[in-house]
């Protein structure tokens, strides 16, 4: 059982490297965004309370997000692991997260970050609002910010891993071939009987 924290800013490349990643080694890919959207569609209860916070303009608490978690992991015991995309953003996420995995005799083995600059990441989020629909990736200004929010938010989680040895920086830039072999050889290092 492995379970990772993919780690980058908005554009890094973190939704198509996780599709890959999945593949390669059987985990199951959890993104909070999805978690959402699957619950508030399905008027969980968990959906409802969400939906509660978000209609008010205020932040999910954190123990709503992990019984979204834990219905999520707990669904799937036949996953290889799981890749969590866009969770933890606080330590105190972090912790959580920890502790409900510790629940069944599991951790967190690595997070990876992919390391892209901030230029390039404009780029790609400019090139990827031509066709995403989205209008805050057609607005420098938003994307900048979306930027420093990730920087800032992210930063402690980043810390708090590496302090247990966890945490890895994964160059970003290059074709997606390559970035996936680079992550690949950091999860192959986790666990070298593959």
């Amino acid at each position: 059982m492995i379970n990772l924290i993919l780690f980058g800013p908005p554009g890094s490349g973190k939704g198509t490297q996780a599709a890959y990643l999945v593949d390669k080694y059987q985990l199951l890919h959890i993104s909070t965004g999805d978690l959402f959207r699957y619950e508030m569609g399905n008027n969980t209860r968990l959906g409802m309370e969400a939906k509660r916070y978000i209609e008010k303009g205020e932040l999910v608490p954190d123990e709503v997000t992990i019984g979204m978690l834990r219905n999520k992991v707990e669904m799937h015991p036949e996953a290889a692991g799981f890749i969590f995309d866009g969770f933890p953003r606080t330590v105190a996420q972090a912790e959580a997260l920890d502790a409900l995995l510790a629940e069944s005799d599991q951790e967190v083995n690595a997070l990876l970050a992919l390391e892209v600059d901030d230029e390039e990441i404009v780029q790609r989020i400019l090139n990827r609002g031509k066709t995403s629909g989205r209008d805050d990736d057609n607005d420098e200004t938003i994307i900048r910010n979306r930027i420093d929010v990730y920087k800032r938010e992210t930063t402690p989680v980043f810390d708090y891993y590496d302090e247990r040895g966890k945490s890895q920086k994964v160059d970003g830039l290059g074709t997606i071939k390559e970035i996936f072999e680079r992550l690949c050889a950091a999860i192959d290092k986790l666990q070298p009987s593959r």
